[in-house]
């Protein structure tokens, strides 16, 4: 029972990681300031962020690492390799040091390598430690590294309201003391022992508790996260925040009480069905065994149209008979026939599934990262310099709430049962609303409200990609292929960035515009107006793309559904 309750604090501490490890997320907070001091173009700003989102491209290195050593020493390599980065460049922003921009590149990239660590550590500690509900631990562990631009910004304004600086400092030494403290539980993991089909349910009671708490976090952080009266209320809401992430420790003591109450008082309290979980690795492999004893794919060639007919064009024209035949063969083309199936890296990259959701991720998600990237210069630009702490909370809290919702497809499995694919195309909708939007109006409201939504769609995207990349090729196959996918997030940052420094650096000669040090900064709506065009674009065939993904594979989750009713229908 000690076990039990000692993997739920490894929980909690793998959630104190997350919510303060996202320290990509507070960059617009300093990166005004970083520009007037090293005297840079907006284009050297831009490959400032694109070398922080780089470091994801040595995501791998944190694995190779728990290779050799052990996790708790890896974390406090993942904190050092963090406090060096951006220590570094906290002191080169408060003029303590001079540095040259090519090695304020390098820290920023190994700033960026951190965070990979610190959610390798995280994945990892979930994955041991909550086999059977790993996909609500993930899931949760996950969605507090979108509120760490909120704490972070709340700090910042209970310690010195008017230092953009402070942030560099907050990001180089809260993950060291937060990964001191979590070492704690992590040193006294328990070993994992099989459990009862009713203690996961009982276990999914519990995460569907601590989402509860993590909204009431959400919300808290969304309202009192920024523009404080003073710094004696900022401290007062910061011990709130506190509080609220310390508080989940209360779990173990639930755990404890729900042994005595059923040991004691033999409740008859009983669960149905398998849990909240969307799509089980125990259930994968049942459902290919199942497919694997049918002779033919009937039942997968008759879900390609709700009524299991072939088209019927009548008297159409011809050229509408072609048109519909290609979108056809588009769909039935090289289809997934199993749910779960393992993609070596090999096959992955040569299946056209795989390729519609890398644009999908790549037009969606990675679009809203950018954007936040660039967040200090497009509020600057709207004459909102003072809202840009707002902004961030906004995005932050809006991208905390989308990666909470993330978890909905395992919660609402029973009473609608709907593909994931089909919710990660629901997800994309509100990013291309949003940039037509802020090129449409270009107001004060547009801003908030376009940040918002962004917020919420990217958030939604990041948690779920894990999840989807699992259940699309394979579980055992997920650390490799999801390192695959997430190399779209630097070359988004890059290109996304290029195009979004064009613009600026092309309309800081027009109209208004100021100067600090040798760097001039772009005032109105001209100077992000194409680029929200441009981003609202590619955000749409982002959207495109996941919606024929959504109908090529929505066959093997529906097949999956019926599979795994027809077992539990059979075991009542």
């Amino acid at each position: 029972m000690a076990g039990q309750s000692r993997k739920w604090m490894i929980l909690v501490a793998t959630i104190w990681i997350q919510a303060f490890t996202g320290t990509n997320f507070d960059f617009s907070a300093y990166s005004s300031e970083m520009k007037k001091v090293l005297g840079i173009s907006q284009m050297q700003l831009n490959y400032l962020a694109v070398a922080s989102d780089m470091g994801k491209f040595f995501g791998w290195s944190s694995g190779l690492a728990l290779m050799y050593f052990p996790l708790w020493l890896v974390l406090l390599m993942a904190a050092f390799i963090g406090l060096f980065g951006y220590g570094v460049q906290w002191l080169v922003i408060r003029n303590a040091i001079s540095l040259p921009y090519m090695m304020v590149f390098f820290l920023c990239l190994l700033a960026g390598c951190s965070i990979c660590w610190f959610n390798t550590v995280g994945f990892v500690l979930c994955i041991k430690n909550f086999p059977a509900n790993r996909a609500l631990a993930l899931s949760l562990t996950v969605s507090y590294n979108g509120v760490s631009a909120a704490l972070y910004t709340l700090a910042g304004d209970a310690i010195n309201a008017s230092s953009s600086s402070l942030y560099l400092l907050l990001n180089s030494l809260v993950p060291l003391i937060v990964s001191i403290a979590a070492l704690i539980p992590i040193l006294r993991q328990p070993s994992v022992d099989p459990l009862s089909p009713e203690a996961v349910r009982s276990d999914s009671i519990l995460f569907l508790l601590l989402n509860v708490l993590a909204v009431l976090t959400g919300v808290y952080l969304l309202i009192f996260g920024s523009n404080t009266s003073d710094s004696t209320t900022a401290r007062l809401l910061l011990a709130g925040a506190i509080f609220l992430l310390v508080f989940p420790l209360c779990v173990p003591g639930v755990v404890y009480a729900r042994h005595w109450f059923h040991h004691t008082v033999h409740s008859s309290f009983h669960l149905r069905g398998s849990g909240f979980i969307l799509v089980d690795d125990d259930d994968l492999e049942l459902h290919k065994r199942l497919v694997s004893r049918e002779a033919s794919f009937n039942d997968r060639n008759g879900s390609l149209s709700d009524d299991g007919s072939e088209y019927k064009l009548g008297s159409q024209k011809c050229i509408d008979e072609d048109s519909t035949r290609c979108c056809k063969k588009m769909i039935e083309k090289d289809q997934l026939v199993i749910l779960g199936e393992e993609h070596p890296a090999k096959v992955l990259v040569g299946r056209l599934d795989f390729w519609l959701y890398y644009i999908a991720y790549f037009c969606g998600g990675t679009i809203g990262l950018v954007y936040s990237n660039n967040l200090g210069q497009i509020a600057q630009s709207l004459g909102e310099s003072s809202n840009t702490t707002l902004l961030l909370t906004l995005y932050s809290s809006f991208s905390f709430f989308g990666r909470l919702l993330s978890a909905a497809p395992d919660y609402v499995r029973a009473k609608m049962y709907f593909a994931r694919t089909g919710w990660l195309t629901i997800a994309l909708l509100p990013t291309p609303v949003a940039f037509f939007l802020l090129a449409g109006l270009g107001n004060s409201v547009a801003l908030h409200v376009g940040t918002a939504l962004i917020g919420l769609s990217s958030g939604f995207i990041f948690a779920a990609a894990v999840s989807v990349t699992s259940e699309l090729f394979g579980p055992n196959s997920v650390g490799v292929n999801h390192n695959i996918l997430i190399t779209n997030i630097p070359i988004g940052s890059m290109v996304y960035g290029f195009v979004a420094a064009i613009v600026y650096d092309g309309n800081a000669g027009r109209g208004l515009k100021l100067k600090f040090a040798d760097s001039v900064v772009c005032m109105g709506r001209q100077c992000y107006f194409l680029t929200f065009v441009w981003w609202g674009c590619l955000s749409i065939l982002g959207l495109v793309s996941s919606l024929v993904l959504f109908l090529r594979t929505k066959h093997v989750y529906n097949a999956f559904e019926r599979n795994r009713a027809l077992v539990e229908a059979s075991m009542r």
